[in-house]
Parts: C-alpha cells; structure tokens; sequence
C-alpha cells in the first residue's frame, strides 16, 4: 500500500513537472492560481467572473510573495480582470470596466492633465482643441446636417398649481423622433429655460422625483423640459429596449439635446440669456457633453455624476470614443469647457463622485481662476448619501437656480406638485 501511494505521488509530480516546464510556457488554470494565491496571502475572493477555461501562462512566476497588490495584478491583468477589495481580506475579481476606473487613476489623470495649461490662453488651445474632436469623436454634426425641420407636434396643456404640463413629438434624423414633456410656469413673461437630460433612475422621465423636480422649478419660474432616452419610454416603443446599450444611443441622446434646445430657445417666453442644463446621473453625464456641443448655455448642474475616472457605464455616456480626444480626456476636462460660466457639482460619498471635494472640485476651480471667477464653480458634497436624486440632492438644484436665474424661492415646495400617470406623460396620450 505504502509503495502504491509512492507511486502515484511520483507519477503526479512527474506529470505535474512535465506541464510546468519552459515548453509549456509554465501554464496552470486561471483558477487554480488564484485559489493558491488566496491560501497564501490569507484572503477570500468573490468571483464576479468565469474563470473555466483560462489559462495563464508562467503563472507562478507571477506571484510576489512581499505584495498582494502586485500579485494580482501579474495575474490578472493578461484577462483584463482585477480584484476589488470588500470588506475585511475579501476581494472581488471583476471584469475591468474601461469607463468606470478607481479613484486611484483620477489622482493621477488630472494632475497630469493640468500640467498642459498654465494660463487662460494656454488652457483655451486646449480647450478648443478638445471642443473639435470631442464633436468629430462623437460624430455629431453629420447627423446634425440631416435633421429634419419640420415643426414639432405638441398635445393639450395641463394646468396644475402654479404650472402646466404638454407632451411633445420632434422628427429629428433618418425617421426617428424624440418625445418629451414642457413644464412651464403659470406667470407670465420671459423665463429661464432649463433643459433636462434623463438620467437611469427608476421609471426614467415617468418617475416620481424627475416630475418633482422639473415641476418644482416651473412653479418657481423656469420652463423645463425632459425627455427620454434612447431606447427608454416610447423610444423604446420605436427602437426596442436593446437599443440603448449602443454607440448610437450616445450620439441620438446629444443630438436630442441639441434640436430640443434649438427648438424651445426660440420660444416667446423663453429668455435667451438664461439657459440651463440640468440631469443627474447618465443625465448629469450628458449635461457635461451637452456644454461642450453647445454655446448657447449660460448655466449647467451635473449631479452624482461628474468624475475625473469615471465616462460612464453605459453606452449611452461612453459608447463614442470622445475621452479619447487630445490624446486622453475625461468628463471632469470636459466640464471645464464651460468655464467661466456659472456651474454647481452635485456629489455625494457613495459612487464615483466620492473624490469631488478633493479632486474634481479643486481642479475646476483652477480652470475658473485663469478667468478671475471661482466663485462661479461651486460644489454641493453629501458624504453620507448614496447614488440617487434625493431630497437633499434636488434643495441643491433648486438653490443653485434660484441664485442663478433669479427663481421665486417662495413656491419652492414639492407638495403642490402633482404627479402623473406614465400614460399622461407620452405624447400618444393627447
């Protein structure tokens, strides 16, 4: 028996040196490393990827016994996998998202960043440099040429307490259209415009807090439109669902933007030099790329979006390679395009918009300093709020425009608002 149990471990360690060997290229199973490293080092993994199948080359060669951190990344990285540390000695390996980097690459990007401009005239050839290829990258303005012109459709109004409510159709390229709720206040007069990008929260422009908001805002003055996304709401009724996880749905969301702009800008009520952007999350996103496309805005608020190592996770935010304009940007270098006009960050300390007060924040307020107007940037930080467009988050919106456009802080209050059925708000319902 004894001599049995020799042979069989001599077999096993012959087979095993005949798989390591310099012809093998040293191979093991992606998965049996990483058992081994956790053994080693003492930690749990989580796997939020599927291993079966991998194999990894000089795998043990890998291994730094003085450094975790290096160990994972030797290993990890030939998949473009990497490990998340969780609470305690457990690690999540995840697929390396290219949008959605650590805080860690944003510490190192900006700094790197602003070592490019050290004045307003250097600053503005990069910014214009930047402004050309993020449009060219984007592939905006071919789509632009071939928009139809027709007049938008529009349906009944609404009337509420202190404001009213329309649905509207616009034929924008190639047979699509974009469909959209106005919020508009019951006074009379010229009034700010505020266009409002969607973002992912739940039930999308239907949801409760984007009705609150926007008619919030019309109550206290200001004309506010929203819209879907692509692929969302009745987009979806003509794209399908699908369509959303696309490049496309990058560039139709920005063109969308733009003709809604084009459109309500010329209204009668609508007073030209006061003209913002608002959305948060995906829509904080799209706020940031609709200031760099667009001149015509004289104020944006981008809430718990604005990073310096985070475009986006989704296509609609990243799908077009725009951060790759002037050999590498971000959303953070693309906000600051809007300098020196008045802007307000949102963030909070549960997402990627954790680092504002400390990165992001300081660096625009460089930018704003070649113009003599940093009191123009300003930054709402919530550290022990999560990812959402809560209350605290919208008193912020609400401040920065009453400051901003002048609105009557004296109908702020949510309660007077009435929220409406999805049915209401899709322009089929007329």
């Amino acid at each position: 028996m004894k001599r049995n149990s020799i042979l069989i471990a001599a077999l096993f360690a012959g087979t095993l040196c005949q798989a390591q060997t310099f012809e093998t290229k040293y191979a093991r199973p992606l998965g049996d490393v990483l058992n081994d490293v956790a053994k080693r080092f003492d930690v749990r993994l989580k796997f939020n990827v599927d291993t079966a199948g991998l194999k990894l080359d000089y795998a043990d060669f890998r291994v730094r016994p003085y450094s975790l951190e290096e160990t994972f990344d030797n290993i990890l990285k030939p998949f473009d996998f990497y490990a998340l540390k969780q609470k305690g000695n457990l690690y999540k390996i995840k697929k390396y998202e290219y949008p959605r980097r650590q805080a860690s690459d944003g510490w190192k990007l900006l700094p790197y960043l602003a070592s490019k401009y050290s004045d307003r005239a250097s600053w503005e050839l990069r910014r214009d440099s930047l402004r050309r290829e993020v449009r060219q990258r984007l592939g905006i303005d071919p789509l632009l040429a071939r928009c139809s012109k027709e007049k938008p459709l529009v349906s009944k109004i609404r009337k509420y307490d202190g404001y009213t409510v329309q649905n509207f159709c616009m034929k924008t390229v190639d047979g699509h259209t974009v469909k959209g709720s106005i919020y508009t206040p019951a006074t009379k007069g010229k009034h700010p415009l505020i266009i409002c990008p969607n973002g992912h929260f739940v039930n999308g422009r239907y949801g409760t807090v984007q009705q609150q908001r926007l008619a919030t805002l019309a109550r206290m003055g200001a004309i506010c439109v929203d819209y879907d996304l692509w692929g969302w709401g009745e987009s979806e009724d003509e794209v399908g669902a699908k369509a959303h996880q696309t490049a496309e749905a990058h560039q139709m969301q920005a063109l969308n933007g733009i003709r809604i702009l084009d459109w309500m800008i010329n209204r009668k009520d609508v007073d030209k030099t006061r003209v913002g952007v608002n959305g948060g999350s995906g829509g904080g996103t799209q706020t940031v790329l609709l200031t760099a496309l667009d001149d015509r805005y004289t104020a944006a608020n981008p809430v718990v979006s604005l990073s310096s190592w985070f475009d986006g996770g989704c296509p609609c935010e990243s799908g077009m390679p725009i951060q790759l304009a002037g050999g590498g940007t971000c959303n953070a270098e693309i906000a600051a395009m809007f300098a020196p006009k008045p802007m307000m960050l949102v963030s909070d300390g549960g997402d990627w918009t954790s680092t504002t007060p400390e990165l992001e924040y300081p660096y625009l307020q460089r930018i704003y300093g070649f113009y003599g107007k940093k009191e123009n940037i300003s930054n709402v930080h919530l550290p022990n709020e999560r990812h959402d467009f809560g209350p605290n988050k919208r008193n912020a919106v609400y401040d920065f425009f009453i400051k901003t456009f002048r609105l009557d802080a004296s109908k702020l209050d949510e309660s007077k608002v009435t929220i409406e059925k999805e049915e209401q708000l899709k322009f089929g319902n007329k």
